[in-house]
């Protein structure tokens, strides 16, 4: 166990609702459970240090299309409402190659601290 593990991480992608109303549909992506949520924007041509964190694993919820988006070896291009499970420790990067901003939503379960990155190849020379 890392010490930055001290709220329970999902080994797997949580159970995601689906609800109907009269009036649309919603999904709820936490259901009064301890996570971060955090709406992340990559500008063109730009991307996240390659990275992994011990402390949480993240669901992200893609808002953009052509959001391209590393998790371990695999490297594939996502589009509007793809959901990526990415569980603790796996190393993951998301990039926008496209000409307009690339948004993500974030659903931290665990630990969210800065201090539990840890960074594998990073544009900005940051550790």
């Amino acid at each position: 166990m890392s010490k930055f593990t001290t709220k329970p991480i999902p080994p797997n992608k949580p159970e995601i609702k689906y609800v109907e109303r009269p009036w649309g549909s919603f999904k709820q992506f936490a259901n009064n459970e301890d996570c971060t949520v955090s709406l992340m924007m990559v500008l063109p041509g730009q991307r996240l240090s390659l990275q992994s964190h011990t402390g949480r694993a993240e669901l992200w919820i893609v808002l953009d299309d052509n959001a391209l988006i590393q998790v371990d070896d695999e490297i594939k291009s996502y589009n509007s409402g793809d959901e990526i499970w990415i569980p603790a420790t796996s190393k993951h990067r998301l990039s926008c190659e496209s000409e307009k901003p690339i948004r993500v939503l974030e659903v931290a379960f665990g630990n969210w601290q800065q201090e539990d990155i840890t960074r594998y190849s990073d544009d900005y020379s940051r550790d």
